[in-house]
């Protein structure tokens, strides 16, 4: 969420920068100091006739103890209880819709993200590695299929399209990319591992940013009032919602593993075939929490160990700088991680390490307490360290052979317990 603040003192730069976005978020700001003048406007009211009612009160104190009249004072403070009652409910109702226009205005791209209207001003900033050569290569349902890896059929008999059931060598690679993505995260990049509930409350996706402009993507558990996640970037940020957290324990960093559920309302991708878009799938998300000082050297650092991911499988891919058009609506910064898979002969997003700079901070009121002994908002990153099922998709269509057979980078040996598919 953005500081009211800023809004108020410098409009005419969150105007500008939103305005890079999209031209129609500029009114939304003008509604917002509206909101806000007439919000402040009734507190200032409210406190006068708070000062008054306190000070006819102290006369009334007075006159009893000299035993005079005091009813012409008593029904000044009666009235302006009254008014106070009548105001204080403006405020409140003023400030709820001043939140909730708030809510829904997305962040401010920091000063370095490229400007664009869609992905096809994105920059690409690097590539690593070499395309292979594959001839005729196949898609990864086509070998998941020959090795029966893969069942989206009976998946579909139990929860309809958009779901697959892993079988076989299919369940066994995703078990052991799941091991391996927690124990080099954990192990050589300094993650704490985490493994959060799959349910959360509303707050928790409000904290975040995907409620309320997400709502039509999520799933919600009507009874209980509960969603699944999204992605595990909900309920590992919000672990310290509501905190002051110790500069000394800052940056904060953890890994966790959790499936991942998403409506995809309105998504015409879900109809590609096989796993490039699913209603529910694995992931290994890295999160971090630190100081705004050190948010940029941190996200650099975020995007090198999602990188290494796909360095130590040998995969080539590609980092790409999203422009203003297309970063996401909490994101200040996004670089997305792009995997070569020849089976679609195209690229594909396993993961966006972005920074959000204090906009899911001031949302789940976390922060910190800095050296001058004030607290201030946290800044706060994630990034799929990686999405799984592209990754999935990506070793399968990489690793094909020509008799069928699909080799295994040597770094998933000891977790797959084989050399190869066969």
């Amino acid at each position: 969420m953005l500081d009211i603040r800023l809004i108020r003192e410098n409009p005419d730069l969150v105007k500008s920068r939103l305005a890079l976005r999209s031209e129609t978020l500029t009114p939304i700001i003008d509604e917002i100091l509206s909101l806000d003048v007439e919000r402040r406007a009734a507190e200032t009211q409210l406190q006068q006739h708070q000062a008054e009612r306190n000070r006819l009160s102290k006369e009334i104190g007075g006159y009893r103890k000299r035993g005079e009249d005091s009813s012409a004072l008593e029904a000044q403070v009666k009235e302006h209880s009254t008014q106070m009652t009548t105001l204080a409910a403006l405020s409140e109702e003023l400030g709820t819709k001043q939140r909730d226009i708030l809510l829904g205005v997305p962040n401010l791209p920091a000063e370095a993200v490229p400007v664009g209207k869609s992905a096809e001003d994105n920059p690409v900033l690097r590539t690593w590695g070499e395309k292979p050569v594959i001839p005729n290569a196949k898609d990864h349902l086509t070998l998941a299929q020959a090795h029966k890896m893969l069942d989206f059929e009976r998946a579909a008999k139990l929860s309809g399209a958009g779901f697959t059931c892993y079988l076989g060598a299919g369940a066994r690679l995703e078990r052991a990319l799941i091991s391996f993505l927690l124990d080099l995260h954990t192990g050589q990049h300094g993650y704490l591992e985490v493994s959060p509930p799959l349910l959360v409350k509303s707050q928790a996706l409000v904290g975040t940013a995907q409620l309320p402009k997400f709502e039509e993507q999520q799933y919600r558990v009507d009874r209980d009032d509960l969603y699944l996640v999204p992605t595990a970037e909900v309920p590992v940020t919000n672990l310290h919602a509501e905190e002051i957290v110790a500069l000394k324990d800052l940056p904060i960093k953890y890994a966790a593993y959790t499936p991942c559920f998403r409506r995809e309302a309105g998504s015409a991708g879900l109809g590609t075939r096989g796993l490039i878009r699913m209603h529910q799938f694995d992931k290994v998300e890295l999160v971090k929490i630190c100081t705004p000082e050190t948010a940029e050297a941190e996200l650099t650092a975020l995007t090198a160990d999602a990188e290494k991911v796909l360095q130590i499988l040998g995969l080539h891919y590609r980092v790409v700088d999203l422009c203003t058009g297309d970063i996401g609506f909490g994101s200040a910064r996004t670089f997305d991680i792009e995997v070569w898979a020849p089976g679609q002969n195209d690229y594909l997003e396993v993961s966006s390490c972005s920074h959000f700079g204090d906009f899911q901070a001031r949302r789940m009121n976390l922060r910190y307490k800095g050296a001058d002994g004030k607290n201030q908002f946290c800044h706060t990153l994630n990034g799929s360290g990686t999405a799984l099922a592209r990754l999935f998709v990506a070793l399968l269509e990489n690793g094909q052979r020509e008799d069928g057979s699909i080799a295994l980078p040597e770094p998933l040996h000891p977790y797959f317990g084989a050399t190869e598919i066969r």
